[in-house]
């Protein structure tokens, strides 16, 4: 069953939102959405998509700014989230005020329930998202892996980019941690897995593990 991936980045930090949905059933899960909320709503809309999860890959403030205010407008949407960045949800004013921008954390919808590693995460009939925690960025960052015969993609959040790793100075990171959860949770994907990171351009896993200079 088709798949369709509209992924765009969203103010103010270039966050690559995307929106993942059945092209028969017109369920959908939202990953990462980190503002331009009416973009993001009036995509949903135009497509008559029926959204089902607003999930994250972690709680940095660039990927969550616009999470309540699409979850307000999405009845029956649940918001997830990987338990281990609660505290960075809780705290997004903080991270917000870090950077120069304001927040409202009276506007702030709460966490519905938490990702799970290993976790399978359905999409119509028969198109799964597994959640794969990969600590490191931040203590709750997970990516998302689509896995079958006609798709091979990874949502990579700021775990892995195309050519780089995430950063490991902000509150929780690790470079231990995060090199870790690359070399044992992502490599082992097959070569031709797409990877959409949650910053700048797509790459596929067989150049990360040939180019990628943090990982040789």
């Amino acid at each position: 069953m088709a798949i369709v991936i509209e992924t765009f980045p969203v103010y103010p930090l270039g966050c690559n939102c995307s929106i993942v949905s059945c092209e028969e059933t017109k369920e959908a899960i939202i990953v990462d959405p980190g503002g331009d909320e009416n973009k993001i709503l009036q995509y949903v809309s135009e497509n008559n998509l029926k959204v089902k999860q607003i999930i994250h890959t972690h709680a940095h403030f660039d990927h969550c700014l616009g999470t309540s205010n699409v979850a307000k407008h999405i009845p029956g949407s649940k918001i997830r989230l990987h338990k281990d960045d609660l505290e960075l949800y809780d705290h997004l004013d903080i991270q917000c005020r870090a950077f120069g921008i304001h927040y409202d954390m009276d506007e702030v919808k709460p966490i519905d329930d938490f990702l799970e590693d290993t976790e399978i995460l359905s999409l119509g009939k028969s198109s799964n998202m597994e959640v794969i925690h990969t600590p490191g960025h931040s203590p709750g960052s997970v990516c998302f892996s689509i896995q079958s015969s006609e798709y091979r993609i990874l949502f990579s959040g700021d775990t892995l980019f195309a050519g780089s790793i995430g950063r490991t100075d902000l509150w929780g990171g690790d470079y231990t941690s995060i090199i870790k959860s690359i070399k044992t949770r992502l490599m082992h994907l097959d070569d031709d897995t797409v990877i959409i990171p949650g910053h700048g351009e797509k790459s596929v896993i067989y150049n990360e593990k040939k180019y990628n200079p943090y990982i040789n």
